[in-house]
Formats: structure tokens, sequence, C-alpha cells
């Protein structure tokens, strides 16, 4: 009897342990058609299933951007977009709005080219729970299992074939995306990815970024968010009070293109600047560890990558992008490496956008890519 109750319990714990069919990863849970998408295009906000690092199911959002018409022949090919950093409060989402519709570098041109766009919020931004920004594993599961969702939607025919393209804290997602791919979803079919300014050295970018009030905003960023998910010490930053304007820079602003920020933000920037001036957070224990482990590895680039920056980012610092660029060379990765004379850190994902795409097109067509390594 007592083996039998010892069975019974084992079958029970591994029941309850392991996510239904329903909650799997990649499944979608609702598609939303968005009414004001453009008249070339047909939308939906899109919730569906991922896994966290403890590889519990959680429930996140998104948009699927596929062409108004219909699909000529077999599923369509994707373009799975990964947006830069806007924020860490939920309400930031990028799918909650239009701003997708003008956000995405070239979208009308991609949508024309036939492809299906698919793009996550990430975990907490849209959904609940935390949102671990530059949080490598975290950023890649939402986009793979993104790109699985949205073969839910009849009407898009998205396919299993694939290509990243991203930008800013996107550009560190795409890299990540295309570094746990292979062993999370070895159903879907990755060509290539397009980084653009990807934080790839956390402790430089933090660091070296130029422009000081930009990193205190960042850093309390990311200072909220980890204190949060990985329980790691806000005590680090300094006393209770500047801590606290940490977090309310972090809770309350969404990042917002052509916006001036209120007097309050300003100053409380200010406050994290003087207060962060002297510390290097890579240097403590546990911050410096969980930048190390967030960095994106030049080692497990397995398709051909595309790693842009410009001479003008004062945010992510070109040198630390090329040196990234430099090591994937170096050990024999498909590297196509370039530096946009001038090129901001909003501006060179749209000004090189047909330059991108149109490589895109080529690792779907299967051409030879070409590399630059050696020449920068």
């Amino acid at each position: 009897m007592r083996i039998v109750l010892r069975m019974l319990a084992v079958l029970l714990a591994a029941t309850f342990s392991q996510p239904s069919a329903a909650q799997r990863a990649g499944t979608l849970i609702a598609a939303e058609p968005v009414v004001s998408a453009p008249p070339t295009m047909k939308a939906w906000r899109v919730r569906y299933w991922t896994t966290d690092e403890r590889n519990r199911p959680i429930e996140v959002s998104g948009m699927v951007i596929a062409p108004n018409a219909p699909a000529s022949a077999g599923p369509r090919r994707v373009i799975a977009w990964t947006h830069g950093l806007i924020g860490i409060a939920s309400r930031c989402a990028p799918s909650i709005g239009d701003g997708n519709f003008t956000v995405i570098p070239a979208l009308n041109d991609a949508i024309a080219r036939g492809y299906v766009v698919v793009a996550p919020d990430y975990p907490g931004l849209g959904s609940d729970g935390v949102h671990p920004v530059l949080v490598g594993v975290s950023e890649g599961r939402s986009v793979l299992d993104g790109v699985r969702a949205a073969r839910g939607i009849p009407d898009a025919a998205a396919g299993t074939r694939f290509a990243l393209f991203g930008e800013s804290q996107g550009g560190h997602a795409a890299l990540w995306t295309g570094q746990i791919w292979q062993r999370y979803a070895p159903d879907l079919q990755l060509v290539g990815i397009a980084a653009v300014v990807p934080p790839t050295d956390l402790p430089r970018n933090f660091k070296e970024g130029s422009n000081a009030q930009v990193r205190a905003l960042l850093t309390s960023y990311a200072a909220a968010s980890w204190s949060r998910y990985y329980g790691a010490p806000m005590t680090t930053f300094g006393k209770k009070s500047t801590q606290n304007v940490m977090l309310r820079l972090a809770d309350n602003n969404c990042v917002q293109a052509n916006t001036k920020p209120k007097l309050g933000t300003i100053l409380g920037i200010l406050t994290v600047q003087r207060a962060i001036r002297n510390l290097d957070i890579s240097t403590k224990a546990p911050w410096g560890k969980l930048m190390r482990d967030n960095n994106p590895s030049a080692a497990a680039i397995a398709v051909p990558a595309f790693i842009a920056t410009g001479t003008g980012d004062v945010i992510v610092a070109p040198a630390v992008v090329r040196d990234f660029a430099m090591r994937a060379c170096a050990l024999g990765k498909s590297i196509r490496f370039l530096s946009v004379k001038g090129g901001e850190h909003a501006t060179v994902a749209r000004t090189e956008a047909t330059t991108f795409l149109d490589w895109i097109d080529a690792r779907f067509a299967g051409e030879r890519p070409r590399t630059n390594c050696g020449s920068f």
C-alpha cells in the first residue's frame, strides 16, 4: 500500500509541476484585431504563453502585423522586431497604442515585401510582473514564443522561418534570441540577426555612454528592475532618498520620442546623476555578476549577423559595439559591421532600414553572406 501511495504522490507532483497543454510556451491565448492599422496592413494585439527563467509559464503580450492581402503561396516569412528600451512599467508596452506602426523602421516597406512582423512587448510590459530589463533569457524566450504564437493567427499566415531585427535593448534581445534559439525553439528556423546599436558589454555600457543624464535614467531602470527581479540590493546606490528617486523615475517614465521630460523628471535625473557619478556598479556584488551573466555571447552567434552602430551614439558607446563585432569575427562568425558616420542612437535603425531589409531578404533567399571582417 505504501508503494502505491508513493507512486501516486510522484504522479501528482509531476502533474502539478508541469504547465498544462493550454499554457505551453508559444501558445496563442488571444488575438484582437487592431482596427486602426494602416490600410495596407492587418494587425492583432496578441497575448500568448512564454516561460520565465525557472521554466514557469507566464502570459505576455505583443503585436503581429501582416500584409492586408491573402498570402500568395505558402507561409509568409517573419521578421521579429525587438524594440528598444521604453521603460519598465507595464503601461509602456508598445502594443498598447499604435506606436508600433510608426516606431518600427521601414514597416511599410517590410509589409510591402510580404513579411509578417512580430513585435513582442517582453515580459512585464503590457502584462503582469516585473519587466526584466536587459535580461537576455527573458527577452529571448518571449521573442521566440511570439514567433510561435503568430502561427496561431490563420490570416497572418506566418511561417517558421524568421529573421531578427532590433535596436538598443532590442539589439541585445535579438542577439540573445539567436543565442538560445537552437535549444529553446528548434521548431523555428532562424536565418539572420540584425542588431542595431546593441548593448553587448553591460559593465562597459553602463560606464562608457557619454550622456551622463541618459546614463542616470538607464541606471534607474536597471536598478528598479533588477532589485525586484533578482533581489539585488538598492543600498548599492546610497541613501534611501536616492533609492526612492530612482524607483520613481523608473516607475513613472516611459521613453517617448519628441517629448520633453517634466521638471520633476529632470530634477530626479540630476539627483541620480550626482549620486552615481563615482559609482561603478560592475564592481559591486551582485550587480557585476548579473551584468556579465546578461552579456550576449559573440561565440554563440549561430547565423549570419549584421551589427551596426553610429559614431554619434552617446548612449551605447560605438567602441563597445565595434569590439563585440571584432570578437565575433575573430571567432569565425559571419559578420557584417556598419558604422554610420554621425549616426545617433535613435536614428541608425531608421536611416539604414532599407539596407537592413535588403540584407534580411538575402538571408531568406539563401544567398551567401558577405562579411567585412578585417576591414573595420
